[in-house]
Order: structure tokens, then C-alpha cells, then sequence
């Protein structure tokens, strides 16, 4: 015998010696034995059971997830059953005693085979297997067994003018020809190149890689009219066949074990296919496995987790770019059919997610100022200073961090929301010299601020007409007005609690509610639909749900729709009051006063139903 341990254990060849070396070495043998002797030689030395325990040791120890037929093959010939097993199940006694077996059986002398038999093509030898067999036996084999797409027991019944239980016994009786075959001395050289096989394809391989193997596999079967690889894929037991890849042992199981290696974030792509190799996958093929596998992407030579959610893909492209990002870049990286809105909106309303400049995003865990938006970064400097600063110096530090002009700056600084102190100095309107500021006040109150309407209670409702990227998950705008009503300033946050969890309004350069996907699913809502929402005093988002509006009700009826009244009315007067009193108007309003005020508002569809 000339095969080395390695050469009939895989994982051998797929491990680091430096792992190996701690638990095989033996002083009676050489360094790396398990590759430079003979198996028989290291048998010889120090016997087959001891070469079986350190094997066994290895397999408890570094390959406890794999079975054992993956980790010595020839024992899925030995002991089909038990090459099943993974040794985390069985321990390292039962491990070794079956490693044993299948060494003391290999050392055995071997039966004197016949002189021309070892020359022998090994296609010749499985046409052999099948020359003595009828027509119908090989039809059936060559049409079921071995085929590509199995012909139905029923066509076949049919084909034979026979009953599908009789096609069901020959198809038996071949098995049990072909396994008797197997284990006689015939077969001796074609197992022996299954076990080569199995080694050389490892854990996962395109499929197309076992008919391109060795050059005989192309080779046609005369007796059976397929090529020999088709007959060979049948001895590799163990092996699943999935999305164009032969798996040994689960699919799924295998690609959540890759998943598991990248749980912690993105690797280099070199490091990363070092650590697939672990899992018994070839170096030349660990690249394309890693990119066949669902929720894991090959990114700027980095491989990267790849769930289904914007954001966390969005973190991905950053924390492999290791620098802001524009959302374009963002988007053209993710390279998939979000819009360019949606990814603003959740980097604006995501708390992983940090406006590091006018268009830059970086991760919050990065550290560094928020970019507020110029007004609100003035304000920033204002307080770093002490609550007055002179406007050169709040024009240097801004236009030398941020991607904005010194004119816009300066025209900022003389704008709303600052008052001057002295020649050149500026602090917030509305704060003492000290910086303490008083109580936000947007420009538009809640009352003149679109879709938002006041209920009976007297609380405000803002009114969301549900698009695709509410849908999609998306985060959405909110009118200033509406946002000051909950409380909120620039710079600020509120988490409203919903029974499908928690919803995050910010407020950065502008405030952005986060998703309501979980909202809208839970009333089914759709395109065209409406929901009213706002924030109870305990933190907690209310929301009432509006389907559209039926087809063919009248105008006036539209535009109550729109403000969340489904009720019938008794005129267009009692209509106009009731829109009047939504907006914060007294019943004694005129037609034309509650026209002015909602396109004052932007309530330009509530116009329009109304012919103002």
C-alpha cells in the first residue's frame, strides 16, 4: 500500500498542520506522518488501533460537526449506517473502534486478483457489471437509476406491458447486483476511486466538476449508452445535489455553517476563503461557494453578511468602505432596485447611521459631529462658544469640516433664528447671553401645517397616504409643525411604542419618522390607503387606518376622506364646517376662509375636491 492517512482522511489535507500536529504527533513516528508514511507502515510501528485513536481524536477535536464517512470514506463502505454519524454523537471510543475496523480490514492481505483484471479500463469494468444483464434490466437502469430526469414507474410499467410493482422489484434487484458488485475484489479499483473521489471533491463542489474529474468520466458506458459519471455520482452516497452544487452531508446545513463564520461582520476575501476551506470546501472553489450562498455577498474583495433589510446592507457597503459614503454611492454599491429616497430616508432615520457632511454618511460607531444642516450647526457652534461667537470663526471651523460655502454660512448667520450682539458676534434669537434657550418654535404651527387635523378630543393627527416605500419599509418625512407638536426640537428623538414594535422619529437636517411597515401589515394596508397617526402622551403611536376612498362617491365626500371623516353630511356647509374645525378654524368660518387656509397649508387635494 502506498496511500498515506491523509491521502484517505480528507480533513487531513483541509486542516492546518499547526491544529494537527498537537494532537497526532507520536514519538515512534515521523514529523507529519499522517502524510510522509505509508498507512501500513505507521500501522506496522505502532499498530492499527493506535493510528485509529489519533484520528479519532482529531475527528472529536476539530471535526466534531462532520460525519464520518466525510472524515474516512471508506467507511461508508464499511458501515453505511454509522458513516452517518458525527463524532460530537458518538465520542471518541466509538470513533476509534470503527476507524480500527476499516484499517484492520484495508491491511488485510488481498485476494490474488486476476492477472489482466488491474489493467482494465474502469469503464470496462462497469460495462462488465451490466453486459450480462436483459434489455429491459438495462433500460431501466439507464432510464431510471442513472438518469438525469427518472422516468415514472408508471411509464415504465407502461413501456413493458408489466405492473409498476414488478418495475419497482428489478429496480431493487439491480441495486443489490450493483452493491454485491461493489464489495467483491472486481470492484476493488472503482471504490478506491470513489474514496480518491470523495477526497478531491470535499465538502461542496460545482456539480460540473465531477464529470470533469478525471477524463474517463466523459467516457460513454456501452452497455448502458451514459457517460460513466452518471454512474458514479450514485456511489457517492452522502452527497446532495443543490443549485448546480454536490453537498456532502444537509445543503442548508452547510450554508448556515458558512453563514455562522461571517456572523461577527465582513473578512477579506482571502481570510474568508481560508475559513470556508475549514469546513472541508477546496481553496480553487471556496469563492464561488461563499457567493452561492443566500445572505452572504462578495463585496470590494470583502465577504459580507447580506440579510434582506436596506439597512443592515447599507452598514455592510460602509463598514467595508471604511469611510462616509454618499447615499449614490450607497445605492450604486448595494446595486439592487431601492430608490434612492428610501436609502435617504432610513440612513436619515436609522440610529447606526451618522450625516457626517451636505451628502456623507458614516456609522454612528465611527464617532464625530452630526451634520445638522447649517443653521442647526451654527446653533452647535453658538453653544460650544458659550452662547455668542463671532461669525469668521463659525465660517472657518464649519467650511473647513463640511462640504458648504462661506456665502451660505454668512447668509445663515444674518438669517431667522440669530440675533447680533456685537460688530460681527452672533447668538441664538430668543436665548439669553448665556446661551439658555427658550421653547422651539417651528415656523408653521401644527394647525397651518398639511395633513395635519385636529380631532374632537383636540388632539392633532398627521395623515400618511400609504406609497410602495411605506411598504417596502422606508422611512418618511414629517412636517415640521407636526413634529414640534409632539415635543420634538432639532436634534432630537422620539421612540413611540406600537404592538409590533418600537418607531424612532428623528430629527436631524429635517424630521423623519422610521418604518411603519409593521403598521401597515398589521391593518393590510395597501397603495392609496390612508393612516392617521400621533403620540400619546405615555410614548405609545396611535393610529387609525382609512382604506381609499370608493370609486364614484361624490367630491365633497372625497375631501372629508381626506381628513379622516367617512360619515354622510347633510350639505356642503356642514362639509366646510366640519374641514374647517379639522384645521383649527371656528365653526363661523366662511367657505372662502377655509379655502384660504388649506392651500395656505398645501392641502392642494382637499382644494381641489372642494372647486376652489
Amino acid at each position: 500500500m502506498n496511500l498515506s492517512l491523509s491521502d484517505l482522511a480528507p480533513p487531513l489535507r483541509w486542516t492546518s498542520p499547526g491544529q494537527i500536529a498537537p494532537i497526532a504527533e507520536d514519538p515512534q513516528l515521523p514529523e507529519a506522518w499522517w502524510q510522509a508514511i505509508p498507512l501500513d507502515r505507521a500501522c506496522a510501528i505502532v499498530g492499527a488501533q493506535a493510528v485509529a485513536g489519533r484520528l479519532a481524536d482529531l475527528a472529536v477535536t476539530c471535526w466534531g460537526h462532520l460525519l464520518l464517512g466525510d472524515i474516512l470514506p471508506l467507511l461508508r463502505f464499511a458501515n453505511p449506517a454509522e458513516a452517518e454519524r458525527a463524532p460530537e454523537t458518538l465520542g471518541k471510543d466509538v470513533v476509534q473502534k470503527l476507524f480500527g475496523g476499516v484499517f484492520e480490514r484495508l491491511l488485510e492481505p488481498a485476494p490474488e486478483p486476476a492477472p489482466a483484471r488491474p489493467d482494465k479500463p474502469l469503464p470496462d469494468l462497469v460495462d462488465g457489471l451490466f453486459a450480462a444483464l436483459d434489455d429491459r434490466q438495462r433500460a431501466i437502469a439507464r432510464d431510471r437509476l442513472y438518469a438525469v430526469q427518472r422516468a415514472t414507474l408508471d411509464e415504465l410499467a407502461q413501456r413493458f406491458s408489466v405492473t409498476r410493482e414488478r418495475i419497482r422489484q428489478i429496480e431493487r434487484d439491480l441495486r443489490d447486483h450493483v452493491e454485491a458488485w461493489l464489495g467483491g475484489p472486481e470492484a476493488t479499483a472503482l471504490v478506491a476511486h470513489v474514496t480518491w473521489l470523495r477526497g478531491r471533491l470535499g465538502s461542496a463542489v460545482p456539480a460540473d466538476d465531477l464529470a470533469a474529474a478525471v477524463p474517463w468520466h466523459r467516457a460513454e458506458l456501452r452497455t448502458l449508452g451514459i457517460p460513466a459519471w452518471r454512474f458514479v455520482r450514485t456511489l457517492l452516497t452522502g452527497y446532495e445535489q443543490a443549485d448546480g452544487w454536490l453537498i456532502a452531508g444537509g445543503a442548508e446545513e452547510l450554508r448556515e455553517k458558512t453563514r455562522q463564520l461571517f456572523a461577527d461582520g465582513p473578512r477579506p476575501l482571502g481570510e474568508a476563503v481560508a475559513m470556508v476551506t475549514q469546513l472541508g470546501i477546496r481553496e480553487d472553489v471556496a469563492e464561488r461557494w461563499i457567493a452561492s450562498v443566500p445572505q452572504l455577498r462578495v463585496l470590494d474583495q470583502h465577504v459580507v453578511p447580506w440579510p434582506r433589510s436596506i439597512n443592515e446592507k447599507a452598514e455592510a457597503v460602509l463598514l467595508v468602505a471604511g469611510r462616509p459614503l454618499s447615499p449614490e454611492e450607497i445605492q450604486e454599491r448595494i446595486g439592487e432596485d431601492y430608490s434612492l429616497v428610501g436609502i435617504r430616508n432610513q440612513l436619515t432615520a436609522d440610529g447606526r447611521f451618522h450625516r457626517v457632511d451636505r451628502n456623507k454618511y458614516g456609522l454612528t460607531k465611527w464617532g464625530g459631529d452630526e451634520y445638522l444642516g447649517i443653521r442647526e450647526m451654527i446653533a452647535r457652534e453658538i453653544e460650544r462658544a458659550g452662547g455668542e461667537a463671532s461669525v469668521s470663526t463659525i465660517v472657518t471651523n464649519l467650511t473647513s469640516r463640511y462640504d458648504v460655502s462661506e456665502s451660505s454660512v454668512r447668509a445663515y448667520s444674518g438669517g431667522p433664528g440669530f440675533e447680533r450682539t456685537q460688530r460681527g458676534w452672533i447668538r441664538v434669537a430668543g436665548t439669553s447671553p448665556t446661551g439658555e434657550a427658550e421653547p422651539y418654535q417651528p415656523r408653521k404651527d401644527v394647525s397651518e401645517t398639511r395633513r395635519s387635523f385636529r380631532s374632537r378630543d383636540g388632539r392633532w393627527w398627521h395623515r400618511v397616504d400609504v406609497n410602495a416605500e411605506h411598504l417596502r419599509g422606508s422611512g418618511s418625512p414629517l412636517p415640521t409643525g407636526f413634529a414640534a407638536y409632539l415635543g420634538m426640537a432639532p436634534g432630537g428623538q422620539l421612540t413611540a411604542s406600537t404592538p409590533s414594535g418600537d418607531v424612532v422619529i428623528s430629527w436631524h437636517n429635517q424630521p423623519t419618522m422610521g418604518s411603519i411597515r409593521n403598521v401597515l401589515a398589521d391593518f393590510k394596508a395597501g397603495e392609496g390607503d390612508h393612516v392617521f397617526l400621533t403620540v400619546s402622551d405615555g410614548g405609545e403611536l396611535l393610529t387609525r387606518y382609512l382604506p381609499a376612498a370608493p370609486a364614484g362617491i361624490p367630491p365633497l365626500n372625497r375631501a372629508l376622506h381626506l381628513i379622516g371623516y367617512t360619515a354622510p353630511v347633510t350639505s356642503e356647509m356642514e362639509g366646510l364646517r366640519l374641514i374647517g374645525a379639522r384645521v383649527g378654524l371656528p365653526d363661523t368660518t366662511s367657505r372662502d376662509e377655509v379655502l384660504a387656509r388649506l392651500r395656505e397649508r398645501g392641502d392642494r387635494d382637499i382644494v381641489g375636491f372642494l372647486g376652489g
